[in-house]
């Protein structure tokens, strides 16, 4: 399949998981893939040059305005334009909310939802030149339903779930899409960081997060986004799909 020759695409969080797995699909499907993430998408982008696609690497903390604004002009002006956003980039953590540092709430509402932002915002008006652009965000079921321990986290893509709604809704008819998908458990690093409990947790309430049908791999959720992203979901805006192994169903 080639559904993406010649895009023009940015893809957060490209250095692991998903984000990762992302990217390296649009590449192989003809994709020129912008690849920014703090770390690891060199490799990324050495992977999709190798089997013959075309990429590049940027460097970018999606939480800091500015460094997104400069990253996402550099990738416009080295690609000839922007036909596609997907904002995959995503840390969290469990803690109580008692004991929650401040710190670490704001960093993750940081990268999460502000990131998510930064990253749209600055790439609207050249996905709004092309008359067919597509922006697909990272939600969660922890955005579509409460968990203990990840209050950061819960209201961070409970952020993305209502940006995603008011953006798809702002943008219809202008060509412009957004869209998101909300993914349960995937064998990434986020979910590895979620791995501890808090002290006093109880397991079977952690139990009770977990998919019957197990954890998915990137790959499973690459082709979500690459579905979302394609002409053929050309009918979709303002769409969260949950793809969770039945988690929120």
């Amino acid at each position: 399949m080639n559904r993406f020759t010649g895009k023009k695409t940015i893809v957060t969080g490209a250095g692991s998981g998903i984000g990762q797995a992302t990217a390296m699909l649009f590449g192989a499907e003809g994709a020129n893939v912008a690849c920014l993430d703090l770390k690891g998408a060199d490799e990324t982008a050495q992977a999709i040059v190798a089997a013959g696609g075309s990429a590049t690497v940027y460097t970018c903390d999606v939480s800091k305005a500015a460094t997104v604004q400069s990253v996402v002009d550099a990738a416009a002006a080295a690609m000839g334009g922007i036909d596609i956003v997907c904002n995959i980039a995503g840390i969290g953590h469990f803690a109580w909310s008692h004991e929650e540092d401040p710190e670490w709430f704001d960093r993750i509402i940081g990268v999460n939802l502000n990131g998510t932002f930064y990253v749209s915002r600055y790439a609207l008006p050249y996905l709004l030149e092309t008359g067919n652009g597509v922006i697909v965000n990272t939600a969660s079921n922890a955005g579509l339903m409460g968990m203990p321990w990840s209050a950061a986290y819960c209201s961070s893509k409970g952020g993305v779930v209502q940006l995603t709604r008011a953006m798809g809704f702002e943008y219809r008819g202008k060509g412009v899409r957004v869209n998101a998908v909300a993914p349960g458990g995937t064998n990434t690093n986020i979910v590895h960081s979620f791995s501890t409990l808090p002290e006093g947790a109880d397991f079977r309430e952690m139990s009770r997060m977990m998919s019957p049908m197990g954890q998915a791999e990137p790959s499973e959720m690459a082709e979500a986004f690459a579905y979302i992203a394609s002409d053929a979901a050309r009918f979709m805006t303002g769409t969260i799909v949950s793809v969770d192994g039945g988690l929120t169903c």
